[in-house]
């Protein structure tokens, strides 16, 4: 029961991310009330959510959304960023993490379900465009591999506002950041046997169903995601809170 649980989170997620992103705040809670440790609810969602985020940035590439030029120097960025934070958060004890994420989850959530509005400003140049998007890349990937939920809207926020990209180029670069983050922190976990392969791949498959069929929604018009979001948290959240007492 625990495994189709997962899958169907799993799938919702996918169908979020598809939507309006912040899938992993669906995915991740999933694995951990499955009865994973943290570590390994962290490093399995990493493998399941690289598969949908794989299959998006494809896309991505082949419409010509991406500007490779900034997306290959903030890869490098990325690598660094992520990896350091996927070392971090296996210093830190299994019960104290859960305890993080009481405070984390809740305030991640609000900030990715609060309307914003993304207005386009005057391109930089060249050079502060890559360099600013390169220590953008660092800096949430150290929170992606330590974490990781509303990433890719983090990314996309700052992209914006502090970059100057436009949103096409903002969303392609994005993507490229994300699953770059994605693949590091997994590899780390994976070298520290932190990842459940099997259950991963079979999420992971989910995760792409959802991803598509969220794409075919998106298309036709406005979904609310909000409400399935919010359902899943609160019962992590409730769940958690009795584990921690008892």
């Amino acid at each position: 029961m625990e495994i189709v649980m997962i899958c169907v989170l799993v799938f919702l997620a996918g169908f979020v991310d598809a939507i309006g992103g912040g899938g992993g705040l669906i995915s991740l809670p999933a694995y951990l009330m499955a009865g994973l440790p943290v570590h390994n609810a962290i490093a399995t969602n990493k493998l399941s959510s690289s598969m949908g985020t794989t299959v998006t940035t494809i896309r991505y590439a082949r419409a010509g959304f991406i500007q490779w030029n900034i997306a290959i120097v903030c890869l490098v960025f990325a690598i660094m960023g992520s990896s350091l934070g996927a070392h971090l958060a296996l210093l830190i004890e299994d019960t104290f993490f859960k305890k993080i994420m009481l405070i984390v989850i809740p305030l991640t959530a609000c900030y990715v379900l609060y309307p914003k509005s993304l207005k386009e400003k005057e391109p930089l140049s060249k050079q502060m465009t890559i360099a600013i998007s390169s220590v953008v890349a660092f800096g949430i990937g150290i929170y992606d591999g330590f974490y990781g939920p509303g990433t890719g809207t983090f990314l996309l926020i700052l992209l914006t506002s502090l970059a100057h990209l436009n949103l096409q180029q903002a969303n392609g670069i994005t993507k490229v950041i994300n699953l770059t983050t994605n693949y590091s922190s997994l590899i780390v976990y994976l070298l520290n046997a932190k990842v459940l392969i099997p259950i991963g791949l079979l999420a992971g498959a989910f995760n792409m169903l959802g991803n598509y069929i969220g794409s075919s929604y998106f298309k036709k018009g406005s979904f609310s995601v909000k409400p399935i979001m919010i359902f899943v948290l609160v019962i992590f959240f409730v769940k958690t809170i009795i584990e921690i007492i008892g």
